[in-house]
């Protein structure tokens, strides 16, 4: 297996599936949004915080700069919801080129970070990269779980809705 495919795909859908879920979440009203929903972080507003937190303030800086930053994992990073859903998008979109960046070997290799109960870890890469997108869509979710809950519309996330997209484009 490429895993310059395989990760270039993960990174592709995430920035797919979140475009789709925030595009149907614009949509919900505001009391509805932070409605404690029985998720591990409430709302959906907690929850997409905790995808800004775990996937782009401590996962990406750990992936491409090395660093462990110190954060909560339920912190509110960004109280405005429109700022938020920017901030996820463009976090997303990072993802990919810095994919590209690494030499192939960089896959079969270990990724050494702190955990945020301050250890010293150290994971296979290519299974922690592919954790990072997984996490994505297991939040990713628990969103929809909410929605439908709300009596709200849906969005369909699964990637082979994104993979026929792109075969028709081309």
């Amino acid at each position: 297996m490429n895993p310059f495919v395989h990760f270039s795909t993960l990174a592709r859908y995430n920035v797919w599936a979140t475009r789709r879920l925030l595009g149907t979440v614009a949509a919900v009203s505001d009391p509805d949004y932070r409605r404690d929903m029985g998720l591990f972080f409430n709302s959906i507003h907690g929850t997409l915080n905790h995808l800004l937190v775990g996937e782009h303030l401590l996962w990406f800086r750990r992936f491409s700069q090395g660093v462990s930053p110190r954060i909560a994992l339920n912190a509110e990073e960004e109280p405005d919801r429109a700022r938020l859903a920017e901030r996820l998008l463009t976090g997303a979109a990072r993802w990919q080129p810095l994919i590209e960046s690494w030499p192939a070997d960089r896959f079969d290799g270990a990724l050494s970070y702190t955990s945020t109960r301050g250890q010293s870890v150290t994971s296979p890469f290519a299974a922690t990269l592919v954790h990072v997108f997984n996490h994505g869509t297991h939040h990713r979710g628990q969103i929809t779980a909410a929605l439908t809950a709300l009596d709200q519309p849906c969005p369909e996330l699964d990637m082979v809705y994104m993979l026929q997209e792109e075969a028709a484009q081309r």
